[in-house]
């Protein structure tokens, strides 16, 4: 076994854009644990999955199968139960006598081929498949084990659910109708699949047919399914009983969390109330706290991007900020800094409105703008509390603008984003909101525009031609020969083409001749024409077109999140 590790490790070295370095020390951390290796060369971007597999069947001359096209034997649900499979992450294939075939995606993984030999009492062998291939899998075959939210709702007894007297303000609610079981295996169902299917918020929206459920994945909403009409009010209960609202409350917006725990670890859910015409309509906002300490190069960020930003981090004061629409990241790319510097030595506070994600080492306070702690009553406060680092979720006006220049002058890295559309007019909107110019050209180290764009879905990937009239436009930023990808649609990615998402940044760093342009009163344009020639900074739009070129995402997704400017 020790001498195929050492085959595959090799293989890895030889490949492209892997650093040996960073390879051996992960290599050395699962020394002792190998099962957790291929997923976390996958999870940090080292290899894809289907590059993986291929380098694995080539090295151990293991044949590989794909599941999508198989059709699997109920009877094997009798030799290896879910619990089982789930465990080892493992597919039955077929039993033949003594011997039992299964489909593993971890090879070097032999204590779960042990383990499974020893409780089937079976001779294991083994072909390779996709991690995510099995995954689906295992959910189609064992799905009879855990009933689907259409079969649950079918099944469930009105007679307990008929809650829905009138209008809104004249519902009379049984908290025991949000405790029934089949309330709560709907709603666990709900947030199970969205999980899975990796969303960042779930939408409940009740109308006069049902309760509409739609899951935003990669920042595009999907119609999932509809609560029946008579369930509708009890899931609402059942979710304001999770999150420690008021349940007789249905006239006033309520805002509530709750945290979930998975096999991957601990989920934070953000829930927002609304009262609509129908009841009240209902947003999850799913927070991960993984996404946070997986680096920011593995946001999606360019390499030269996160060389800038990791450069002006660990600088001991100075303001750094984050620009963009609602949606575009800036929160995860906060947190995923101060993740990087929250070390035992270095006290770090935030105040947010709300806190998005509970962060151990952290001091968090939220805004309470009904008692009057505001982000400049809370800065002040924090001011005193000898901090290193402080985070202000979002600079909104002059008040909390002016505290937090000054806390940035007086020895405090300081952290917060602000509502630009692009990295230079974060520049003057501070200086429009009232602050003087030289304060804001001392306070500021660097001005991040971000945006979020849709990751092609690798497995189904394939190369096209795109439009003459708008290659035309773009090809003085493009090498002759580049190949142009996009997804046709397939199973992995609910037909839309597209799997995950990448960061695009615009950087401005502030530098001597910057604040100097700041403080004659130039103006952003100018600012960002000098950025441009001198330091070479990236526009969002040259951004995106590089992660085109490179076959990260489609000509439809430049235009999408970024708009086109000669230069």
């Amino acid at each position: 076994m020790e001498l195929t590790r050492e085959k595959i490790f090799k293989a890895l070295r030889k490949l492209p854009n892997v650093n040996p370095r960073d390879l051996d020390a992960l290599i050395q951390d699962h020394r002792d644990k190998a099962p957790g290796l291929a997923k976390t060369l996958i999870k940090q971007g080292i290899i894809s999955e289907q590059d993986l597999l291929v380098l694995l069947v080539r090295e151990l001359r293991i044949p590989s199968i794909d599941l999508t096209k198989y059709r699997l034997d109920e009877q094997l649900k009798k030799i290896v139960s879910e619990k089982v499979a789930r465990k080892y992450e493992i597919v039955p294939l077929s039993s033949l006598g003594e011997t039992l075939t299964v489909a593993i995606s971890d090879p070097l993984n032999v204590f779960a081929v042990d383990d499974v030999s020893n409780i089937t009492n079976k001779t294991i062998e083994v072909v390779l498949a996709s991690h995510s291939q099995i995954l689906k899998t295992l959910d189609q075959f064992y799905a009879s084990a855990a009933p689907t939210i259409a079969q649950v709702t079918a099944n469930m007894p009105q007679v307990n659910l008929e809650i829905i007297q009138g209008h809104p303000e004249e519902i009379n609610v049984d908290a025991e109708a949000g405790d029934q079981p089949p309330i709560i295996r709907m709603v666990n169902l709900i947030i199970k699949e969205a999980i899975r299917q990796r969303a960042s918020d779930i939408h409940m929206e009740p109308s006069a047919d049902g309760m509409r459920v739609r899951y935003r994945i990669d920042g595009i909403l999907q119609d999932i399914l509809t609560v029946p009409a008579e369930s509708q009010n009890a899931v609402t209960v059942r979710i304001k009983i999770m999150s420690r609202l008021d349940i007789a409350s249905f006239q006033l917006p309520q805002d509530g969390r709750f945290k979930m725990r998975t096999a991957s670890g601990e989920i934070d859910f953000r829930i927002s109330l609304l009262p609509t015409t129908y009841g009240q309509k209902i947003v999850m906002r799913v927070l991960d706290k993984a996404n946070l300490s997986i680096g920011l190069g593995k946001l999606g960020f360019s390499k030269h991007s996160v060389d800038i930003l990791e450069g002006m981090i660990y600088k001991p004061f100075g303001m750094i900020l984050v620009t963009g629409p609602t949606g575009s990241g800036k929160s995860t790319t906060l947190y995923s800094i101060v993740s990087k510097l929250n070390t035992p030595d270095r006290n770090i506070i935030t105040i947010e409105d709300p806190v998005e994600y509970l962060v151990d080492g952290l001091t968090q306070i939220e805004a309470r703008h009904d008692i009057g702690l505001n982000f400049a009553l809370g800065l002040r406060a924090i001011m005193r509390q000898s901090p290193d680092i402080v985070m202000v979720g979002e600079i909104r006006d002059a008040e909390t603008a002016d505290i937090t220049i000054k806390a940035s002058l007086t020895g405090q890295l300081v952290l917060s984003t602000l509502h630009t559309n692009d990295a230079a007019g974060a520049v003057t909107r501070l200086v429009d909101m009232g602050l003087e110019p030289f304060l804001v050209a001392s306070s500021l180290l660097l001005v991040c525009a971000q945006r979020l764009c849709r990751r092609i879905c690798p497995f189904c990937k394939h190369p096209v031609d795109i439009p003459l009239q708008a290659f035309k436009k773009i090809q003085h930023k493009i090498k002759p020969g580049t190949v142009f990808y996009e997804g046709k649609g397939c199973q992995h990615c609910r037909n839309t083409g597209y799997s995950g998402r990448l960061g695009i940044t615009e950087i401005l760093v502030i530098d001597d001749e910057v604040r100097d342009l700041l403080i004659r009163g130039k103006s952003s344009d100018e600012i960002s024409s000098y950025a441009q020639e001198k330091q070479g900074m990236q526009l969002l739009f040259d951004d995106c077109i590089g992660k085109m070129c490179e076959g990260e995402t489609t000509l439809e997704e430049v235009y999408r999140i970024s708009s086109f400017e000669e230069n």
